[in-house]
């Protein structure tokens, strides 16, 4: 790690006494001998040999962390999110199939050409009210969301961004709520109303909340009350 000394005539047995001034000695990380000199006490002169063998023990994590932050966050949302889906070996094909009309209807028309390092909670939420503008259906938004929180997630793992670009924002299909049938139809009206709601869809999955009227036993649907589950692209 390095060693303290002191240069004056007096023998170590007396360096506590002494009032000369310690020095220290170690090599770093390039492997050259330095000196370092004006510490009062012992303490502080190993306190010194500690605190830089730290940073030498952490120079290797450190300068392959700004190497990684300096490949990915130059990428580009396209180029980064192509390297992503080559490591998504476990989705089935129709997994695949389903992103791959994510990011070309949705992602990649967005976003594509923007620099991974330039994405913060502004640049998502901004995404989410422009799908919202676009009339993207509900579970497009859903499966849109997760999938770009996923890719945002894995950069922020390899410490291109500081903070989580991600945290504390949400689709608003999450918040959507279904009507109570008093709201809809009137005390007036003897429809018993069964309603679906799914907080969190099933990746792949494309179900949004679906309404299904019954009147005396029939499924009866006036006032078009049923939502359709057609997959939206």
């Amino acid at each position: 790690m390095g060693s303290f000394f002191k240069e004056c005539e007096h023998p170590r047995s007396r360096w506590s006494k002494c009032p000369h001034p310690y020095k220290i000695r170690y090599r770093s990380a390039a492997g050259k001998q330095m000196e370092e000199s004006g510490f009062a006490d012992r303490d502080k002169a190993i306190g010194r040999l500690t605190e830089i063998y730290n940073e030498k023990k952490a120079a290797p994590r450190s300068q392959s962390k700004a190497e990684r932050i300096q490949k990915y966050g130059s990428m580009r949302f396209e180029e980064y999110v192509e390297e992503w889906k080559a490591g998504q070996r476990h989705l089935a094909v129709a997994s695949v199939r389903h992103l791959d009309s994510l990011l070309e209807h949705h992602l990649y028309p967005a976003l594509a050409s923007r620099r991974m390092n330039s994405f913060d909670h502004k640049v998502v939420d901004g995404f989410i009210r422009l799908m919202e503008r676009n009339g993207a259906g509900l579970a497009t938004q859903a499966n849109a969301f997760d999938k770009r929180r996923a890719i945002l997630l894995d950069a922020h793992r390899l410490g291109v961004f500081t903070d989580n670009p991600v945290a504390d924002l949400q689709a608003s299909v999450h918040d959507q709520e279904l009507p109570r049938p008093r709201d809809v139809l009137g005390p007036e009206r003897r429809f018993a109303i069964v309603g679906r709601r799914r907080e969190h869809f099933p990746r792949g999955a494309a179900a949004g909340p679906s309404l299904e009227c019954r009147r005396h036993g029939r499924r009866d649907a006036p006032f078009a009350l049923r939502h359709s589950d057609r997959r939206h692209p």
